[in-house]
């Protein structure tokens, strides 16, 4: 297997909105070919959705990247073309039934179809099954997995692999087509310290060979370059309005409109939205209708059900559909 040449990863103010807020936004970066990129940040605050976006498997909505000489939002086709995607939860999972000597012809025989030069496969059979059999045996070896070792060697189920030997398995396939960039996605879920530092200098001997590495975890080592994702920001609290008079009589009295609370309900993932209607500097609202009022209580009713992943899990339900 040819060592490739890596692909630079440039972004800029590179955002995505879902149908309930925004998964990502503000990214920015510029890393050169052959470089090992973390994506770093608490669940829930968009790791997975970046990942998708930078590999052309999600489309942004604001902002722009470039990857290679590829920019998106508009070259998604020919991101997807250099980039492969290793173990992501719930985008290209290993298929539990097979075993793994399945699993790496299955992967062989959808690089040739999908990614090889059409002429591959007016080839013999021989000579197609020799050569993806040195592709797999190249691509096992780069991945660090050795079939030998595994209980029943190739005939080894998938389901009963340990996680280390799984993200192996899932990098060997990811390798098959010589990507230029390579991402993976909960790199540090259920691994030991000892298990993780494994997975690190395996990424760091790929992006020496060439091919950049992109890798969603939750704390990158000193030597990536590191990209962050925080977590939604808590809407400001709205500031008392003074009193414009002396208190009035105690008596039964309509409810306040333009207190704030409609402000704080319509807060997105970590940017608040802007209304025509709500309350300006001075806390005053310039519409009195009663639909405002409806809309306030409305939004206090749900305010509380919107947590930190909603954003991220709509914006991969439609990736999955790309």
């Amino acid at each position: 297997m040819d060592s490739p040449h890596g692909a630079s990863v440039k972004a800029r103010d590179f955002g995505l909105k879902g149908p309930r807020g925004w998964a990502f936004r503000g990214i920015g970066v510029d890393a050169e070919p052959g470089s090992l990129i973390a994506v770093e940040g608490p669940s829930g605050s968009g790791r997975t959705c970046l990942l998708l976006a930078l590999t052309g498997r999600m489309k942004a909505t604001e902002g722009h990247a470039e990857i290679g000489r590829h920019r998106l939002p508009k070259k998604m086709a020919a991101v997807r073309r250099i980039a492969a995607l290793g173990p992501v939860p719930g985008v290209n999972d290993l298929d539990q039934a097979l075993t793994v000597a399945e699993q790496l012809r299955e992967g062989a025989l959808l690089q040739r179809r999908y990614d090889g030069p059409v002429r591959v496969l007016l080839r013999p059979r021989a000579e197609r099954k020799a050569r993806a059999r040195a592709r797999i045996d190249e691509a096992l070896a780069v991945a660090g997995l050795d079939l030998a070792a595994l209980p029943k060697g190739p005939r080894t189920s998938v389901r009963d692999l340990e996680r280390l030997e799984a993200v192996r398995l899932s990098v060997a396939i990811a390798l098959l087509c010589s990507p230029r960039l390579l991402a993976l996605d909960d790199l540090d879920l259920k691994l030991s310290d000892a298990e993780r530092a494994e997975v690190w200098t395996l990424l760091r001997s790929i992006a020496a060979r060439g091919t950049t590495v992109l890798a969603v975890c939750s704390e990158a080592p000193d030597d990536a370059v590191v990209l962050r994702t925080g977590a939604p920001e808590p809407a400001a609290p709205t500031e008392p309005e003074a009193p414009a008079g002396p208190e009035a009589p105690a008596g039964p009295a309509a409810p306040p409109r333009g207190s704030g609370a409609a402000d704080d309900a319509k807060v997105t993932w970590g940017t608040a939205a802007k209304s025509g209607t709500a309350s300006g500097e001075d806390g005053e609202d310039d519409d009195d209708s009663a639909e405002s009022d409806k809309s306030a209580d409305s939004a206090q009713s749900t305010g509380t059900e919107n947590d930190d992943t909603k954003g991220a899990d709509d914006a991969i339900t439609e990736a999955g559909r790309a």
